[in-house]
């Protein structure tokens, strides 16, 4: 790798053109483009996860998009792993890691280190998981409530993820999670080796942007993605089973709700979590500079 910093790092909401301008810049850099963004790496959702193209996969070589299957619960932990040997490979080529997506716990573990949580046995996790299969989120949020307290109170109720996350850490260690999220492992990238960009896109803009790009993913075939998904029989609480458009394709595929329903309610939640996500990068990716496209680019290519 040339001089500079050890990885470039393009963060953003959902359809703010983030993959878009990763391809431009590896382009421009000779970098590799690696994903950071949690439903991305699922391989059954290249549609509705608005993965890189085979075009773009062409442009410039990228990393960790679409490797594990959806049946999998891909934790932070696990990307992390996985980032490290990005970077190690990214190295190796003698190339930039551009790391782009909006998952922002996938940033702040990158730059900040992760809890240092104990493993989980996994006879643990299956049995929790088996035990929570078909319950509602409100309902784990109601048992970790009673048996961790504090650990309930920062967790949305609506979370099935996390809550059952919590409940792992619980059972496995006996302690609450809570107590292991002081302390943390160092970051692979460090604050003084990383340029790090938050695109900044006027909201109404954004909004249109979300609501046409899934008009265009429905053009696409996402209906046809979510159809052959839902014939797996998967858990409903597994994360590539709740990504954004599938529950309520899904509900239409059974009869529930008209087409046009399901559109809209995919629409509305896509642009809740890209407020998320601005909220998310605002308190806890200080260190991220905010810019507009052009301006990201040019702060990224920088020497």
């Amino acid at each position: 790798m040339a001089s500079g910093p050890q990885a470039l790092l393009l963060a953003g909401p959902t359809a703010s053109g983030k993959s878009a301008l990763a391809v431009r810049l590896a382009q421009a850099i000779g970098g590799i483009v690696v994903n950071a963004d949690s439903m991305q790496v699922y391989a059954d959702l290249r549609i509705l996860t608005a993965r890189p193209s085979e075009a773009d996969a062409r442009a410039a070589p990228h990393l960790l998009f679409g490797l594990v299957d959806a049946a999998e619960n891909f934790s932070v932990a696990r990307w992390l792993d996985a980032a490290k040997a990005a970077l190690a490979e990214a190295r190796a080529r003698g190339a930039t890691p551009i790391f782009v997506g909006g998952t922002g716990l996938y940033f702040k573990a990158l730059t900040q280190g992760l809890s240092a949580i104990p493993a989980i046995p996994e006879d643990v996790r299956e049995r929790l998981r088996a035990r929570a299969a078909g319950l509602p989120p409100q309902a784990l949020h109601e048992e970790l409530e009673r048996r961790d307290p504090v650990m309930a109170a920062r967790l949305r109720p609506s979370d099935p993820q996390r809550l059952l996350r919590a409940l792992e850490v619980l059972e496995g260690t006996g302690r609450s999670l809570s107590e292991f999220q002081g302390a943390r492992e160092p970051p692979l990238v460090g604050p003084g080796n990383a340029r790090a960009v938050f695109l900044d896109v006027e909201s109404a803009a954004l909004k249109a942007r979300i609501d046409s790009r899934f008009q265009d993913m429905i053009a696409a075939g996402a209906l046809e993605e979510a159809r052959r998904l839902g014939a797996r029989g998967l858990d409903p609480a597994l994360p590539a089973m709740r990504a954004h458009g599938v529950p309520h394709l899904l509900a239409h595929l059974r009869g529930e709700i008209g087409l046009e329903e399901a559109i809209a309610l995919g629409q509305r939640d896509t642009r809740a979590y890209a407020r998320r996500q601005r909220t998310f990068a605002r308190h806890q990716l200080t260190d991220f500079v905010r810019a507009a496209p052009d301006a990201a680019f040019d702060l990224l290519r920088a020497p």
